[in-house]
């Protein structure tokens, strides 16, 4: 499997959210990784469904939305509708998991399930199957800029595993923290999807940086 760049707008400058969506075009990534917190399930607020409408209205990459909100299952349509091409929501707040991945399929998106750091991945061995993708986040989520957890590793392993005996087209995508030094030990460990936010934007060439990204894990695999 391919390995992927979805650099993360909550980086970019909003002010310059056109420019910097146009660069993302013309670059070498692969998805444009959007995400939404709504002050409850994580300490911060993001972009509503106008500002996704609006990215996508520019974007020539398919949205990865990654849904930071307590209740999905209520806007699971409406994020849909405004341009995403897959919807990843967590497991922490879906008590009817199944049922919320399948919606997700019948609207037509890719479906993924995202694990805090808290989280243990044993926990999604029942719906593995069933799944697109699988965001380990190797931050707590709500803020850009954190420091990476180590124990990621370990969790991509595992998660890993288990994609191999049940699901070995799984998209493993890895969220925080990720940069030019430890992007190919986080492949080595079992992701193929990578987002990027701090290191991409902050970058003085951000096309050059996520060049670099995606050349370092095919160096790396060669």
């Amino acid at each position: 499997m391919n390995h992927l760049i979805a650099p993360s707008i909550l980086a970019a400058d909003f002010a310059n959210l056109q420019r910097d969506i146009e660069m993302i075009n013309r670059s070498e990534a692969d998805w444009v990784h959007v995400d939404i917190m709504d002050g409850v399930f994580v300490p911060n607020i993001s972009f509503g469904f106008p500002v996704v409408k609006a990215v996508n209205k520019h974007a020539k990459k398919p949205l990865d939305v990654h849904l930071m909100i307590v209740e999905p299952d209520r806007y699971l349509e409406n994020f849909r509708d405004a341009g995403a091409a897959g919807m990843t929501v967590h497991y922490e707040v879906c008590p009817n998991l199944h049922r919320t991945v399948q919606h997700i399929k019948e609207l037509g998106c890719k479906a993924g399930v995202a694990l805090n750091p808290h989280t243990p991945v044993a926990l999604l061995e029942d719906i593995i199957a069933d799944l697109d993708m699988v965001l380990i986040m190797s931050v707590n989520p709500g803020f850009g800029g954190q420091r990476f957890i180590e124990h990621t590793y370990k969790k991509l392993y595992d998660i890993k595993k288990l994609s191999d005996e049940l699901n070995p087209g799984l998209f493993i995508e890895v969220d925080g923290g990720v940069d030019e030094k430890n992007i190919v030990k986080l492949a080595e460990a079992g992701a193929n999807v990578f987002v990027a936010g701090n290191s991409v934007f902050s970058a003085t060439d951000p096309m050059a940086t996520i060049a670099d990204l995606k050349n370092f894990v095919s160096a790396a695999r060669s």
